[in-house]
């Protein structure tokens, strides 16, 4: 029986690549100095929850097949030390998943926004035309129990990310998988504390695309100035199949997409969406699905957790949650809502919660990203901005920042929901947006402005 041992087992790709592993029959144990829900709970119940919190180098010992580390562990951490002190094998879960996959199809899925959606998207039409994958994605995903499956399938779908990989290797997550074919979907500059250089930034990218085989296939968002250069300025002789938004039209706030004379209904909307939408559709027919099947299936597609999810919505008003952080996917996902429901007043309410969002010097990126909301609101947690030794911003230098002369600040999690508590959402939808939680802000209250009456 193979026997692994995670450092940093409660991270969100982490724990489901154990719990992976334990469906597979490999005996596993793990170490976190904190685990929160729902991984936890999910590690619990699969009798693998370390029984206290923290680093203990005695779990090292010799008869193990190798240590999988996750990129929250220190490179000094003891139980990593330990197992470099017995010469056991350390793999970053990157590398462990190619080494799981190297004789599959291995389609990756990258770019700076949009990996997630379009990686739930292919899970999706695949499950439901009875295609049988592995895949790694990076959030839970409706009737999917697992955010990763590792079996005997000869594809997997890899969401795959350009943060750095582990405390031993700083590269970019996605140089390991060695993929057959690749998506590229936009490039906007992000882990500002990882690659302050945004040239430096681009040419992850740049060599991103110089890997993809002779033989294999790199898909790309052409509506993307950056995405166009950098794949059509590449020497490689792999196939370049560009791609952009799906024809589509909205009517009585419902999104339909076009096709010949037919008009079919999905559950998404937004340009960028729709460009989501279009990608994983070039690579369900690079996987031999035929539009049909592709067509079939996306109408019963309700999106990924936390992009642009709906959360509960009445005749006059709809309450919507997304994972936007980066400049460019908040004004793209505010633009979405507003252009959905163009007569409804939209508050918009952005959580900086990154390193890069909370730099003074990053702030800048985010001009005109909130235009086109009719009342913008920033929460920022000062906890987290002393945590990354980050000066907490004013209301007048955000103000500045986004050129809204109106933007309000709220630095308390509880004044901000007493606010939006307090507010009159007739003809109006709130857009919620973060990749944090507003510091386990309660919404019940909030959701309650939205029941149908």
């Amino acid at each position: 029986m193979s026997k692994y041992h995670f450092i940093a087992i409660g991270g969100a790709v982490m724990h489901n690549l154990a719990l992976a592993l334990v469906q597979k029959g490999y005996q596993i144990s793990g170490s976190d100095d904190e685990i929160y829900e729902p991984s936890r709970t999910r590690l619990e119940r699969a009798g693998i929850l370390p029984e206290a919190f923290g680093w203990f180098p005695e779990k090292i010992s010799s008869d193990l097949d190798g240590i999988i580390l996750g990129m929250h562990a220190r490179i000094d951490n003891p139980e990593l030390v330990r197992a470099r002190d017995l010469g056991i094998p350390v793999y970053s879960f990157p590398e462990f998943i190619y080494n799981q996959s190297k004789h599959k199809k291995r389609v990756v899925i990258a770019g700076s926004h949009g990996k997630t959606s379009i990686t739930s998207i292919i899970l999706h039409v695949l499950r439901d035309q009875g295609v049988d994958f592995d895949y790694l994605v990076g959030a839970q995903i409706e009737g999917f129990d697992l955010m990763v499956r590792l079996s005997d399938a000869p594809v997997i779908i890899i969401e795959g990310d350009e943060y750095l990989t582990s405390p031993l290797d700083r590269r970019p997550k996605f140089f390991h998988y060695q993929h057959d074919i690749a998506l590229l979907s936009g490039i906007a500059w992000d882990h500002f504390n990882v690659f302050p250089d945004f040239e430096d930034y681009k040419n992850q990218f740049r060599q991103f695309v110089k890997l993809t085989p002779q033989e294999g296939e790199i898909i790309y968002c052409q509506a993307d100035p950056l995405v166009k250069e950098v794949v059509e300025e590449s020497k490689i002789k792999a196939r370049k199949t560009p791609y952009s938004a799906h024809p589509a039209r909205i009517k009585n706030g419902k999104t339909f997409l076009t096709l010949d004379q037919t008009q079919i209904p999905i559950h998404l909307f937004g340009e960028h969406n729709l460009q989501n939408l279009q990608g994983a559709k070039r690579i369900c027919e690079a996987l031999g699905l035929t539009q049909s099947q592709f067509y079939t299936s996306i109408q019963t597609f309700k999106g990924a957790a936390k992009r642009l999810e709906l959360l509960k919505s009445a005749v006059d008003r709809a309450i919507y949650r997304d994972f936007a952080h980066a400049p460019s996917k908040l004004k793209a996902t505010a633009s979405a809502v507003k252009k959905q429901y163009p007569e409804r007043k939209l508050i918009a309410v952005q959580e900086l919660h990154t390193y890069s969002s909370l730099n003074k010097d990053f702030l800048p990126n985010y001009r005109g990203s909130m235009d086109s909301a009719d009342q913008a609101i920033i929460y920022l947690n000062p906890h987290a901005a002393e945590l990354k030794k980050l000066e907490l911003m004013d209301e007048e230098t955000l103000r500045k920042g986004f050129e809204r002369s109106d933007l309000k600040l709220f630095t308390d999690s509880h004044a901000l929901k007493s606010y939006l508590e307090g507010l009159d959402y007739t003809n109006s939808n709130l857009l919620l947006m973060s990749s944090g939680n507003y510091d386990n802000m309660d919404l019940q209250g909030i959701l309650t402005k939205f029941e149908q009456k």
